[in-house]
Order: C-alpha cells, then structure tokens, then sequence
C-alpha cells in the first residue's frame, strides 16, 4: 500500500503541474504593476482547472504524509524524483517544450540517481 501512496503522490503532482502550465499559458506575461499581477493571478484561481491544480497539491500532500507512515523519507523521497521524468515527457508531448541534449543528460542523470538511491532500502 506504500507505494500506492508514493505513486498517488507522483500523479497529483504531476497534474497539478501539467494543468497550471496549460492554464498560465493563457497569460502572455504578467503587469508589471503588484496590484494589477494580483488581481490576475486571483483571477486565474477562480478558473476550475487552475483550482484543480491547486487541489491536486493538496492531495499530492495527504497521499505523501501516508507514504510517510511506510517509508523512511531517505528511502520514499527519491521517488519524488520520477514526477520530474513524467512532468519533463508530457510538457514535451502536450507543449511541445524543446527536448534538449542538456535536458536529456539532466534527467537521465536524475534517473540513475532514483536507481541508485533506491537500492539502499
């Protein structure tokens, strides 16, 4: 059932930020007045996607205090880890966000980094 927690973490964190992505994309830049960013940036909360992101954050936080009751946080934290894989392929299939050599190296070097890590159970 830990892992249920781990992965369920993942996927919320994932949607939360793939969905605010796709949100703010509406948004060309920000005013460079405080006042006029807060009111579009409060503006942007009352859209039901953007809350969804900002809910999926939320339960991203309930399922990984549950994980923590399995897991040691040195053991679980770098699962984290592969919300930065799934978040980096769909902003490149869903944005068409440029798929660099330098990204490339980043995150296979992330992906040892879970592989090793997660040896020392």
């Amino acid at each position: 059932m830990g892992y249920i927690y781990i992965l369920g973490t993942i996927a919320f964190t994932v949607y939360g930020q793939l969905v605010l992505k796709w949100r703010m994309n509406r948004v060309d830049t920000l005013p460079p007045g405080l006042l006029e960013k807060l009111f579009i940036l409060f503006k942007m909360i009352m859209d039901p996607f953007v809350f969804s992101g900002l809910a999926a954050a939320f339960l991203a936080s309930l399922f990984w205090m549950a994980a923590m009751t399995k897991f040691e946080l040195s053991y679980a934290y770098p699962f984290m880890s592969l919300s930065f894989l799934a978040v980096f392929i769909l902003s490149i299939v869903l944005f068409h966000e440029a798929l660099t050599w330098q990204k490339g190296i980043g995150l296979a070097c992330v992906i040892l980094g879970i592989a090793i890590s997660s040896q020392g159970a």
